[in-house]
């Protein structure tokens, strides 16, 4: 059976104050510091619960949980948060609401994750951002497989895909294992950057972690193979339940104005998953009211 997920943002809740990426500017964390840092996570994680009952109560069993729902969580280690303990206890309440209600739980990190990075200060960073990813989900107390995966791009070739394809399988090779064993990778938006088959002989062949298609994405890279031949090709890359991720543009909605890879607020569909049994990532501005409204029609 299909799943389909949203990411981050809950409009319904987040109109009653309910949201769990409340953050604040780096002027103010160097001023408030980790006390007032483990009081905004605290809360976050509070409506992080909230957020997943809802799911639960609405039939959505995917979600894509916002990394910025510990704020400035690269400037420390979580145990040094005053209110740790909290958070922890927290987290694994949310786990055991996912776990009980079927839920599947991931993470997409920013664009500023650059894994195959040339200059070792960036790769070293991303190396750090993944290895906490990879603890958020351990106090959620998620599977360690990619049924609760951490997505990421490899976001650029620096003009030479072989040796960049090559460093990332080596940085990969750097992570925790809690990192390593839920790490997948996603097709681009551009022409120049990785389609799912190059991602494929790139990255999986070499070191056999899951590739993401997207649909929205392929319409720019996917200059070998069509929709149906990359999803599939996608999908056969996984132990575990495929997931593919599913936008339409503003410009298929009549925006001429609109970049072609500037997400539709709503999708019209037909969802395609091919014959993958994939569980399928909405990214539409909506977010569940996308979903909502794609799921009743």
């Amino acid at each position: 059976m299909t799943n389909l997920g949203y990411a981050d943002k809950n409009y319904h809740l987040s109109e009653k104050g309910i949201r769990a990426g409340r953050g604040m500017q780096k002027k103010t964390f160097k001023d408030r510091g980790l006390e007032y840092a483990g009081e905004l996570a605290e809360e976050n994680c509070r409506d992080l619960k909230k957020i997943i009952k809802w799911n639960s109560e609405n039939e959505i069993y995917f979600y894509r949980i916002t990394s910025s729902f510990i704020p400035w969580h690269n400037k420390y280690q979580l145990e040094e948060l005053p209110n740790y303990d909290k958070i922890k206890q927290l987290l694994r309440d949310v786990g055991e609401i996912a776990d009980k209600n079927s839920q599947r739980l991931t993470f997409h990190p920013g664009h500023f994750v650059k894994l195959a990075s040339p200059t070792e200060d960036v790769a070293e960073k991303a190396i750090d951002e993944l290895n906490t990813h990879g603890k958020f989900l351990d106090l959620i107390g998620a599977e360690r497989s990619t049924y609760n995966s951490i997505n990421i791009h490899i976001g650029a070739h620096y003009s030479d895909k072989e040796k960049t394809g090559k460093r990332f399988c080596e940085n990969y090779r750097k992570l925790s294992e809690s990192a390593k064993s839920r790490l997948t990778v996603e097709n681009d938006d551009k022409e120049s950057l990785w389609s799912v088959s190059e991602l494929i002989r790139a990255v999986h062949d070499r070191i056999n972690i899951p590739v993401v298609y997207d649909r929205l994405h392929h319409k720019f890279s996917g200059r070998d193979l069509s929709h149906k031949q990359a999803a599939e090709a996608a999908a056969d890359t996984w132990s575990k339940k495929p997931i593919m991720h599913y936008s339409e543009s503003e410009q298929e909605h009549g925006n001429d104005d609109a970049r072609p890879q500037s997400h539709s607020d709503k999708i019209e569909g037909p969802i395609k998953t091919y014959n993958t049994d994939s569980d399928v990532m909405i990214e539409a501005k909506d977010k569940e009211k996308a979903l909502l409204e794609y799921r009743d029609s």
